[in-house]
């Protein structure tokens, strides 16, 4: 499962993310997501008033970033440079919005990194989940966070049936750099994609998908030419 590591999945030696060297401390991605919160505090109290207005506790919005009015956004909470959040929008928290990233309308955010230039522009949810740069949730497209036995998220690779125990109870999906998620699809509970991977419309994906790869449907996965 070398391909699930974090320096797999996401290109970290380009400046893509607020969170890269918070990031580069992991081994598997999925180990930032029980300490964002802390690190969006952290490293949000660092940002440049000249960039950034603090508009409530805890939360930093960029003053070039356009925040639509009727959107909710709860902290702790880090909107990017040039980002848009659009109507009605729900930001239950612990989320950092990348620069350049587009939360459509009715989009709820909880407990997320968005990458830079990441798009979840239409009645999307997506809960305790990393989004690669450049990566594009299709509308109504969702991460399903929580197992339905409420047991403890494995990762799991069909390919040679092993699996990795995260110790998490809420663990949505990981998207590497460049992926794109076709509409009305769920990608359920400890879903990683590596990077340049599209999944077909309406799919139920789990475990993991490999890079350079369509997805088609379950048992179909043919690489990406």
């Amino acid at each position: 499962m070398k391909e699930i590591q974090t320096h797999e999945l996401f290109d970290l030696t380009a400046d893509h993310t607020l969170a890269q060297d918070y990031l580069k401390t992991t081994t598997y991605p999925w180990e930032a997501l029980p300490k964002i919160a802390d690190w969006i505090r952290a490293i949000g109290a660092t940002l440049s008033e000249e960039a950034y207005d603090k508009v409530g506790e805890d939360v930093w919005i960029a003053k070039s970033a356009k925040v639509f009015p009727s959107a909710y956004i709860g902290g702790p909470c880090i909107v990017g440079e040039n980002a848009e959040v659009r109507h009605c929008a729900f930001v239950r928290g612990s989320a950092l919005i990348g620069a350049g990233s587009v939360v459509g309308n009715s989009t709820e955010l909880k407990n997320v990194i968005l990458f830079d230039n990441v798009q979840v522009p239409h009645y999307n949810y997506v809960g305790d989940s990393i989004l690669g740069y450049k990566s594009h949730m299709g509308a109504g497209s969702i991460t399903s966070n929580v197992k339905s036995d409420k047991t403890l998220v494995a990762i799991k690779d069909h390919e040679d049936d092993s699996k990795i125990e995260s110790g998490l109870k809420k663990f949505g999906a990981i998207l590497g750099d460049h992926v794109e998620i076709g509409c009305g699809s769920i990608l359920n509970p400890g879903t990683v994609i590596g990077q340049n991977t599209n999944v077909y419309p309406l799919s139920s994906v789990r475990g993991v998908v490999e890079k350079n790869s369509i997805y088609k449907r379950a048992g179909e996965v043919c690489e990406k030419r």
